[in-house]
């Protein structure tokens, strides 16, 4: 398209610098056939005037433009050529006419401040074509960025980060706090009661399991029958002491197992035995090779599960971001404090950049500007403005025309 646009630009510029400099040799035409017969007809001498002034205008104009991209007719006069000798104080004028003009701080302010952004795409978003295609972009990036990250940093990352959050800080304290808070707000009661529970039901349910390992381990001359009748008697006061601590919220069991906790609540954070035990273990959890095995054996899961999303349009995942999407921006069309707040955000962030990187931006005007060639860059600039230049021309031949007539005239008619 820029191409095509240069093209048509140059084809536009040839055809007015022709128009142009057909005034001129028309002028000069006029000039020489007038010049000729003025002697036989006197008007002709206006008309000669009207052409003469008409070709020195033509002249020192097409002069003007042409010294502003070359050396007219190639001769190295001084103050010609004019961009392409001062391309780079062109450039580093052009950035801080920026700076000054467009990124200033009242201009920013003033422009921003009377902005709204939030509300406008909030109602973007709310249309199901909008958050479609959102989605849609959204997947493409997913999808990219799945195929571009290698699975061994990915866990080497997580390891890291693992270490980091997880190896490297001391959870013997904290798990202890946490468990006195649990004893404090008596929340161990119900997993107590479980245990008795199920303790219950495997005596209810294995009378004879204790009465064989009775058996097994009595001395081998006891009867049978005592064995059975002790065996039968050991699971009664079992099956009635599991009961009594079910049925009794403050029996000593309970208050056993809270004291021992207590005590370990209070090891775990002051007796340095116990915190060096906890913290072996955490490193035994957190450094066996099943452990890591299992996380990579998850994000294989997790990057199949969201490569199978992002690639079907009728997904779940998919759907709920559309969803998610269109929430979004019904929310920011009707919410007047959060868009305020997020209008507020854009216009300070924007600000904020063009303060901060305001220099860098001009520089990076200058410094294009800078690179180009000379020739090169008087050529994009003369096909930008070239074709609006060629009227000075010719208006500084019709200018001339009439300030030639003009003089010659008045000088007639004062001077006889």
């Amino acid at each position: 398209m820029a191409l095509a646009s240069d093209v048509e630009r140059a084809v536009a510029l040839r055809r007015m610098k022709a128009i142009a400099t057909g005034l001129l040799i028309g002028m000069a035409a006029v000039f020489a056939v007038s010049f000729a017969l003025q002697e036989t007809h006197g008007w002709l001498r206006y008309v000669r005037a009207a052409a003469e002034g008409g070709m020195v205008g033509a002249l020192a104009d097409w002069f003007a433009v042409t010294a502003l991209f070359r050396h007219p007719l190639g001769l190295p006069i001084p103050h010609t050529a004019i961009i392409e000798r001062k391309k780079d104080q062109i450039g580093e004028s052009l950035g801080g006419f920026v700076q000054e003009n467009f990124l200033s701080d009242e201009v920013i302010g003033a422009k921003l401040g009377g902005m709204s952004f939030a509300a406008p795409a909030g109602a973007w978003l709310e249309r199901p074509e909008n958050a479609e295609r959102v989605a849609l972009e959204g997947a493409t990036a997913i999808r990219a960025v799945l195929s571009v990250v290698d699975d061994e940093d990915v866990l080497a990352l997580l390891e890291s980060l693992a270490r980091k959050h997880m190896l490297a800080p001391e959870w013997s304290s904290t798990l202890g706090r946490m468990l006195e808070l649990v004893l404090r707000d008596g929340h161990q009661r119900p997993l107590v009661d479980l245990l008795a529970d199920r303790a219950a039901d495997w005596m209810a349910a294995n009378r004879e399991t204790v009465v064989r390992l009775v058996a097994e381990r009595s001395p081998s001359w006891l009867p049978s029958v005592v064995d059975s009748l002790v065996g039968e008697r050991l699971h009664r006061e079992l099956a009635s002491f599991v009961a009594a601590v079910r049925a009794d919220p403050d029996h000593q069991v309970r208050r056993s197992i809270d004291g021992w906790l207590a005590d370990f609540a209070h090891d775990m954070q002051h007796n340095p035995e116990t915190v060096d035990r906890v913290e072996a273990l955490k490193h035994s959890i957190l450094d066996d090779p099943q452990l890591h095995e299992a996380v990579a054996s998850g994000w294989d899961s997790i990057k199949a599960a969201l490569l199978d999303a992002v690639e079907n349009p009728d997904s779940a995942l998919r759907a709920s971001f559309v969803r998610a999407v269109m929430d979004l921006g019904s929310r920011l069309r009707t919410d007047t404090a959060m868009a305020a707040k997020i209008d507020a955000w854009i216009a300070g962030a924007a600000g904020y950049l063009a303060h901060t990187y305001r220099e860098q931006i001009t520089g990076l005007i200058a410094d294009t500007v800078a690179r180009w060639d000379g020739p090169e860059t008087s050529r994009k600039i003369e096909l930008q403005v070239g074709r609006d230049l060629q009227f000075i021309r010719i208006n500084g031949t019709v200018v001339g025309s009439l300030a030639g007539l003009a003089i010659f005239a008045l000088a007639q008619a004062l001077l006889g």
